[in-house]
């Protein structure tokens, strides 16, 4: 079974998130997707409630099965009393579906913070390592170009420059603009009817 595991904080999740799921689906020949909901130790905290976030990976889901059913959502992370960490969730994931065999689908951003993982060389020897971004590395990504080097075996690119930001849109929706182009639609719906990142000021 190819098994990929795609976590983030997902606050909210939007249409790079989407494309992204997509595209491993088809370039990969996955059989199943999990979507791990988290709450990242190296991040501030999150905007909205691990409930929501929850509910709008669950939205994230339903529209990638949409044209393939292969995605479903894990909320064993944020159902934790204390911080998860990516090589937890890789044993967790074994467990449950007696692989190991799993890859990891990141972006660009985590790709160039990897060393800073807990246990990141022994996820190299354990997962697969997809990266999702940029084919031009600048001088910020040097360090994590010659982790791929090294490991150039564990690790595969596939060019993705779609420049969404869940912070970025936050921002916007504090500021009363319309995101709708950016997330999926019934993500978007969620947000507007649970008033999500509205601004509190007057």
């Amino acid at each position: 079974m190819q098994l990929a595991v795609f976590g983030g904080t997902f606050d909210p999740p939007h249409n790079g998130h989407l494309a992204l799921c997509l595209y491993a689906r088809e370039l990969l020949a996955l059989n199943r997707l999990v979507i791990s909901v988290s709450n990242n130790p190296l991040k501030e905290s999150p905007r909205s409630s691990d409930r929501d976030r929850v509910q709008m990976a669950e939205l994230l889901a339903e529209t990638v099965n949409r044209t393939g059913a292969i995605a479903e959502v894990c909320s064993w992370e944020v159902n934790r009393a204390y911080p998860s960490y990516t090589i937890d969730l890789v044993t967790y994931l074994e467990e449950i579906y007696s692989s190991s065999n799993i890859t990891l689908l990141i972006g660009e951003d985590n790709y160039r913070s990897f060393r800073h993982w807990k246990s990141w060389e022994e996820l190299i020897r354990r997962c697969n390592i997809v990266v999702f971004g940029r084919e031009t590395v600048d001088g910020a990504g040097a360090e994590a170009a010659s982790l791929e080097k090294l490991h150039e075996q564990k690790f595969h690119r596939i060019d993705f420059n779609l420049p969404l930001s869940s912070t970025d849109i936050r921002d916007r929706i504090a500021s009363d603009q319309d995101c709708s182009q950016q997330i999926p639609e019934t993500i978007w719906r969620y947000i507007v009817d649970e008033g999500l990142y509205r601004s509190t000021e007057e």
